[in-house]
């Protein structure tokens, strides 16, 4: 079995000795040929130097770096487009996911299942965080169209050849979880233990989590457009209802229904359900607007060893044999 590694850094200069430490006799005992790549994502902590010194000291690391933050989606996807080894593991830098149970999702790698997530039992999370969580989980559902979405997690191993069915893909907006099922509905999870961070706190606050939810919502799927039409339904069958009332009080009493705040009500109503779905819209036209500027998904400044052609649009990586 040959192995990719692939983990996005954000200032994680002071995990990575130690995450390099742990992975090096795990993927020594797991793999004939291995690889582990460090994406810094515009980390400004001193991470570039720390992976360039890692990758210069082991030739089985290499180290890319990006001119600015492009999201840790978008680092994943510049590290697994230049994985050379035929299975991809990714983890994050925060050693919440122990190096050591990569054996376990390996082992739920059967042939048939393509993709295989870590999954804990324990968050660890707060009451909001869960709240915040489990509403992201259900927009990736949404998005993926697949039950896999309610175990999806950062602690991933899949087939690299997946990555054939999103070879082509350039928005700016990422999320590798509905990338990989375009290429497969084979997926899988196994239990995995999940530890504390050592060190810092999440880079992932309530608003980022919130806006990531809403771009798996409205960059890979149309439920908001249905979510829209079905409320202008609703509010539109109210109004009739209104309509038929105000009628069959004029019909029997012979007045109109009195008072100003009754009509200022249903107008407010009535206004604020244009602008929800005018906002929709908007949203799905900024993201044509953004599509059409044609802006990079990533962009590279520098690789350690450097690589010919550090370009997003690099496809100078050899064919890959489909692994079953």
């Amino acid at each position: 079995m040959n192995l990719s590694v692939i983990v996005p850094v954000y200032n994680g200069k002071h995990t990575l000795p130690s995450l390099v430490n742990r992975l090096a006799p795990v993927l020594e005992s797991l793999a004939e040929h291995y690889e582990l790549i460090l994406v810094d994502d515009g980390s400004s902590d001193g991470s570039r130097e720390t992976i360039s010194a890692l990758a210069l000291q082991h030739g089985w690391i290499r180290g890319i770096h990006l001119m600015r933050n492009f999201g840790q989606h978008n680092a994943l996807l510049c590290g697994i487009r230049r994985a050379r080894h035929e299975i991809i593991v990714t983890l994050d830098d925060d050693l919440q996911n122990p190096p050591e149970e990569i054996a376990k999702l390996l082992g739920g790698l059967t042939e048939d299942v393509d993709v295989v997530y870590g999954v804990s039992e324990k968050s660890g999370q707060g009451v909001w965080r869960r709240a915040l969580s489990w509403l992201y989980r259900v927009t990736l559902r949404k998005a993926m169209g697949a039950e896999a979405a309610s175990y999806a997690s950062a602690f991933r191993a899949f087939r690299a050849h997946i990555r054939n069915a999103f070879e082509q893909y350039s928005c700016p907006h990422v999320s590798i979880d509905v990338l990989l099922s375009w290429g497969t509905n084979r997926f899988a999870q196994v239990a995995v233990e999940h530890h504390a961070r050592p060190e810092g706190k999440s880079n992932y606050n309530f608003r980022k989590l919130a806006v990531h939810a809403f771009n798996n919502l409205s960059g890979f799927s149309t439920a908001p457009l249905h979510l829209a039409s079905l409320v202008g339904l609703s509010f539109t069958v109210l109004g009739v209802m209104l309509l038929a009332y105000v009628l069959v009080r004029y019909a029997a009493e012979g007045g109109s229904v009195p008072g100003f705040p009754f009509l200022a009500s249903v107008i407010i109503i009535f206004s604020g359900v244009q602008l929800f779905c005018l906002g929709i819209f908007g949203g799905y036209l900024g993201r044509v607007f953004h599509r059409s500027l044609q802006c990079p998904t990533y962009l590279v400044r520098s690789s350690v060893p450097s690589e010919e052609s550090p370009s997003a649009s690099d496809r100078d990586r050899p064919p890959l044999r489909q692994v079953m």
